[in-house]
C-alpha cells in the first residue's frame, strides 16, 4: 500500500514564507527598474523632452508587461507562499499600470515629433505607423491592451461570463509578441549596445518561458505522470455532490489540504471548461476528492459524470495552507459549500483546533457528518452555527464568546465573499494580527 510521509504543520519559524516571496518579486521588479534605467541613460537623451519622457515610459511599460506575465505564470514555488487569488489581483493592477505608461509612451512621441514636424498629432501618427518599421505593430497592440484593459474593468467583468473574458484576455499574448516586435525594431535603448540587447531578450525569453513552463509543460507533465480517472460520483445533497478520482503515483503529487485545482472532466460537451473546486479530503497518496454545489452548468454537469471519466486537472494552486501557520491553534470558519478545503484541513492540522460552520439550515451544512467524526477523533470542538443572515452570528461578540483566545489562533475563513469580509472585519475588530488570518478567493478573472 502507497502512503505518504505526513507534512508538518507546526507554526512556521523566521521569514513567513509569504513575506519571503513578496520581497524576493518586489527586489526582482526594482532590481530589473534600476538595469532598464541604466540602459536608458548609457543610451544617450533625445533633444526633444517629450521624445525622452515617451521613450522612459515605454520601456518601464515594457518592464512592466513581463512582470505582469511572470506574475500570471503559475509557477509553484510562488503560488503556494503567495495564492493565485492574489497573484492575478496584483496582475491586474500592474495590467492598468501597463495601460497608462503605454498611452503616454503613444502620446509624449507623437507630440514629441509633430511639435517640430508641424504636423498635428494624428497626422504624425500615421506617418509614424508608415514611415517606421515596428511602429504600426506597437499601436495594434496598444489597441489590443486597451480593449482587455476595458473589459478587465469590474463593471465590465461583472458582466461578461469568464469564458468570455479569457477568450478576450487571451489576446494580450499577441499584444505582448507586437510589442516586443516593434521594440526590437525601434526601440534605441535595445539596440544601445549588445549588453542591453541580451538583456531584453533574455528579459522576455525569462517571462515567456515562465508562462509557458507554469501553464504548459507542467500541467501536461503531470497530467501523463498521474492519469486521474472518477472512480465514484456520490451525491451529498439535492445540490451538492462529491467526486473521488485515482491515478497513478498521486503521493508525487505535490498537494497539500486547503488547494484547489482547475478540473477538466474530458467529456464530449465538457473537455474544453475548466471550473476551480477545493479538495474536499486531505490527499493521502492514493485518492482526491473534491466537493462542489450546483450553482452553474459546469458544477450541475458534475452529478452526471461516469466512472471511468478521464480528469485534466491543473494545479494544485492556492496558499490556504498550514504552510502559512504562526500559532499552535487555530480555528475554522466556513460558510456554505466553503466548508470543503476547511473539512480537508481538519485533517491535516496540528494542535487544538475549533470549527465555526455557518449555514442557513442543517440540510445546508454539507459533510457535517464527516466533520462531527473528525473533531472527535483529532480533539476539536465543532460549533454549526444556523440561521438567516441577520443577525449576525460571528460578529465580534458571537466570535468572543464561542473562541475566547482566539486572538492567540491562526485563523482559516472559507465562505461567500459577503461572509468573508464580514468575518474579516469582526477579525479585526477583535485585534487579531494580519499574519495570523488566512483567506482566499477563487480570482482567475481578478
Amino acid at each position: 500500500m502507497t502512503t505518504v510521509a505526513p507534512r508538518s504543520t507546526t507554526p512556521a519559524t523566521g521569514i513567513r514564507p509569504s513575506v519571503l516571496a513578496r520581497t524576493g518579486l518586489s527586489t526582482c521588479l526594482a532590481v530589473n527598474a534600476a538595469v532598464v534605467g541604466y540602459f536608458f541613460v548609457q543610451a544617450g537623451f533625445a533633444s526633444n523632452a517629450l521624445i525622452v519622457l515617451g521613450r522612459l515610459a515605454g520601456l518601464y511599460g515594457a518592464l512592466l508587461m513581463a512582470f505582469q506575465l511572470l506574475l500570471v505564470a503559475r509557477l509553484p514555488w510562488l503560488d503556494r507562499r503567495i495564492g493565485m487569488d492574489r497573484l492575478t489581483s496584483w496582475h491586474r493592477w500592474t495590467g492598468f499600470g501597463v495601460l497608462w505608461l503605454l498611452l503616454a509612451h503613444v502620446v509624449f512621441i507623437v507630440l514629441g515629433y509633430a511639435d517640430p514636424a508641424g504636423l498635428d498629432p494624428v497626422d504624425q501618427l500615421v506617418h509614424l505607423a508608415e514611415t517606421v518599421e515596428g511602429v504600426l505593430r506597437a499601436v495594434v497592440a496598444l489597441a489590443l491592451i486597451l480593449v482587455v484593459g476595458a473589459v478587465s474593468a469590474r463593471f465590465a467583468r461583472r458582466r461578461l461570463a469568464y469564458e468570455t473574458w479569457h477568450f478576450i484576455h487571451l489576446y494580450t499574448y499577441l499584444a505582448v509578441v507586437l510589442a516586443f516586435t516593434h521594440q526590437v525594431a525601434a526601440g534605441t535603448t535595445f539596440a544601445a549596445s549588445s549588453l542591453a540587447t541580451a538583456y531584453w531578450y533574455v528579459l522576455w525569453g525569462g517571462a515567456l518561458g515562465a508562462v509557458c513552463a507554469g501553464r504548459v509543460v507542467l500541467p501536461l507533465w503531470r497530467n501523463w505522470r498521474h492519469r486521474l480517472v472518477v472512480t465514484a460520483v456520490v451525491p451529498e445533497s439535492d445540490q451538492v455532490v462529491s467526486v473521488h478520482m485515482t491515478g497513478r503515483r498521486l503521493d508525487l503529487l505535490p498537494a497539500r489540504a486547503g488547494q484547489f485545482f482547475l478540473w477538466r472532466f474530458l467529456t464530449r460537451d465538457r473537455w474544453w471548461q475548466a471550473n476551480p473546486y477545493s479538495l474536499s479530503a486531505a490527499p493521502d497518496g492514493r485518492t482526491l476528492r473534491l466537493t462542489a454545489k450546483a450553482s452553474g452548468d459546469g458544477s450541475a454537469a458534475l452529478r452526471g459524470l461516469r466512472p471511468g471519466t478521464r480528469v485534466f486537472a491543473e494545479g494544485p494552486y492556492g496558499a490556504f495552507t498550514t504552510l502559512h501557520r504562526t500559532r499552535p491553534d487555530a480555528v475554522l470558519i466556513a460558510g456554505g459549500v466553503g466548508v470543503t478545503p476547511i473539512r480537508a484541513l481538519l485533517e491535516e492540522l496540528e494542535g487544538h483546533a475549533v470549527v465555526l460552520y455557518r449555514v442557513t439550515a442543517d440540510r445546508d451544512a454539507v459533510l457535517h457528518d464527516e466533520l462531527r467524526g473528525l473533531a472527535l477523533s483529532r480533539g476539536a470542538a465543532l460549533h454549526l452555527i444556523t440561521g438567516p443572515a441577520r443577525p449576525d452570528r460571528l460578529a465580534p461578540a458571537e466570535l468572543t464568546r464561542l473562541v475566547p483566545d482566539i486572538a492567540d489562533r491562526d485563523v482559516y475563513v472559507c465562505g461567500p465573499p459577503a461572509m468573508t469580509r464580514a468575518v474579516l472585519r469582526s477579525l479585526r475588530e477583535l485585534g487579531v494580527p494580519g499574519p495570523q488570518i488566512h483567506f482566499e478567493r477563487f480570482s482567475l478573472a481578478g
